[in-house]
């Protein structure tokens, strides 16, 4: 790279529009669609679709909604001639449905390309030729009369050829090609010349392509802005935009193009086309609807819509595209995760979406909640205990999300790869011996001359894998079992944190009980606790955290009364 990269490269100059209102305009509703996938993004594949393809791109695309659909360039290749007569022949086209073709300002191409739509109801016939300094003195050799008059005789030829069709609705689509690059000057010459040859009054569509990005996206939109003042009160005339996404800002520049006041935006599904590709229309479409306009297009199953692009056009969309990529509704980090939990928490039905790192509602796009948070090593407790929720029904209390985020750290640390709900369920499942530990065999009975709370529970548990026998009073059975059990291991044992909740209902409900217990002096751990009874689910919590916590099980302390003995105590 050159360290004075002026000498080579010059910056584009500035419009001067020094009175421009498109930076205080707000995008209040949709504008005109045209999908250009069969023809622009058709023609940049490295295999361009088949008839079989081309149908289904079709089928899609009328499914989603687009009323103007370019449906081909039938001049250039029999294929497509071949499918533009198949649409028409076989009554394919919806009657909303306006096709639109494509051919350069060339008479044999013209007459190829009208000849293919014969019989449509409604057709767009496009014609564009380029008009920017370079490409009029380098790839043509003309000087701007020629172009003008170009323009003039191959427009007129559209029109008497379309003119001996009248079955058909003609209207005319005229592209200065390489608009962004051309003197605005020579550009509003090319397009009322177009206007007058096609016939005052009559409907046409200027269509203003940056063919090749060369400058920032505000310039793109002084340059429209300057464009559409020359035909606003022209109710004929509708103005359109084909950004191209050289430098990376297509969906900038159709954005403020529109707020510029262009009526109407043309591009592909997730921005196909050549070189760094055509605008994205379902990223202006969806950037839209976050801001509450109905962009008229239905995107309600993305992934659905994905899959049928990319077997069309044979070319994956990447995981961090946005609205579309698998990954775009994800968070690894733990603060994300943390700020996403929270406010799914309080959201209420009816609520104006407002979640943390998530402009849309994936549920509108038919995305579950299921992939919004995936835990690796930048993972914290909000995302772990997210998901632990959303797929297991755990609600754990803050101080548990600490304590088992530091076991999922410590697995992290070791095995470096991402985890699963199945994977956090089943470290969470191992941790804290959900599934092993064991109902305490016991009996409960009210404890005389004690308060109206007060019980008796004795029997029997295993604890370190030892029996060890237990029996002792409490306000209940929660607060008997662990004086019971401090008692049966000659340790203290104290309840400091108690929550409970249900998973399911009906007959398939289960409790789950979480007890934050200190064990002597020291060790605080948690214990959990899972059954259908929420006593049974509180004693096997008191069990769980006792497992986890380091005691000596004495000889004396595990010595089993028989059955004879606990029936007679």
């Amino acid at each position: 790279m050159l360290k004075q990269a002026a000498s080579k490269y010059q910056a584009f100059r500035p419009i001067g529009l020094t009175d421009r209102t498109w930076p205080d305009a707000v995008l209040a509703q949709a504008p005109v669609w045209l999908s250009t996938d069969l023809r622009d993004g058709n023609q940049a594949l490295i295999e361009p679709m088949d008839a079989a393809r081309k149908l289904r791109m079709f089928e899609l695309l009328v499914r989603i909604g687009f009323k103007e659909i370019e449906v081909g360039f039938p001049a250039a290749s029999q294929t497509d001639f071949d499918f533009v007569r198949k649409l028409i022949e076989e009554d394919l086209i919806p009657a909303d449905v306006t096709i639109q073709v494509m051919t350069p300002a060339r008479a044999e191409l013209i007459e190829r390309t009208v000849e293919a739509v014969a019989g449509a109801r409604r057709v767009i016939v496009h014609v564009y030729n380029a008009v920017a300094p370079v490409w009029r003195r380098v790839v043509f050799g003309l000087e701007v009369p020629q172009v003008m008059q170009l323009v003039d005789e191959h427009v007129g030829l559209v029109r008497r050829l379309t003119d001996d069709r009248p079955d058909t609705q003609w209207v005319l689509q005229y592209s200065p090609e390489t608009f962004s690059l051309a003197e605005l000057e020579v550009s509003l010459e090319a397009c009322e010349t177009a206007i007058a040859a096609w016939g005052l009054g009559r409907p046409i569509i200027l269509n203003l392509p940056t063919t090749v990005e060369n400058a920032t996206p505000n310039v793109f939109a002084d340059q429209v802005e300057w464009m559409v003042r020359r035909f606003r009160d022209r109710p004929e005339i509708v103005v359109s935009v084909h950004p191209h996404n050289d430098r990376g800002t297509g969906t900038a520049s159709a954005e403020l193009a529109l707020m510029a006041g262009a009526h109407r935006v043309e591009g592909c599904l997730f921005g196909n086309g050549e070189r760094t590709g055509n605008l994205d229309l379902v990223n202006v479409a969806l950037n839209l609807y976050t801001q509450g306009v109905d962009p008229g297009l239905d995107f309600s199953d993305i992934d659905e819509v994905r899959r049928t692009v990319e077997h069309c056009n044979q070319l994956p969309v990447h995981p961090r595209h946005p609205y579309a990529g698998d990954l775009v509704y994800t968070s690894f980090s733990g603060s994300h995760q943390d700020a996403i939990k929270k406010a799914f928490a309080q959201r209420r039905d009816g609520d104006v979406w407002a979640i943390p790192y998530l402009p849309i509602d994936p549920k509108d796009l038919g995305r579950s909640y299921e992939a919004v948070i995936r835990v690796n090593s930048q993972s914290g407790k909000g995302g772990i205990a997210y998901l632990l929720d959303s797929e297991y029904g755990l609600d754990l209390p803050r101080r548990l999300q600490i304590e088992f985020s530091q076991a999922v750290q410590q697995v992290m640390d070791t095995e470096g790869h991402e985890l699963t709900a199945d994977d956090l369920w089943r470290l969470f499942d191992s941790e804290y011996h959900v599934s092993a530990t064991a109902l305490p065999r016991y009996r409960l009975q009210a404890s005389e001359g004690q308060g109206a709370q007060a019980v008796r529970l004795e029997g029997e548990c295993e604890v370190a894998g030892r029996s060890v026998a237990f029996a002792g009073h409490g306000d209940g059975p929660i607060d008997a079992f662990v004086q019971a059990m401090g008692a049966a291991l000659g340790v203290s044992v104290r309840v400091l944190d108690y929550h409970e909740h249900a998973i399911g209902a009906g007959a398939d409900a289960h409790a789950v009980a979480y007890l934050e217990l200190r064990i002597g002096a020291s060790q605080t751990v948690y214990g959990v606790g899972r059954d259908t009874d929420i006593v049974a689910a509180s004693l096997k919590a008191v069990l769980s955290g006792l497992q986890r916590a380091t005691i000596t099980v004495s000889p004396a302390s595990a010595d089993v009364p028989t059955a004879n003995e606990l029936a007679g105590a």
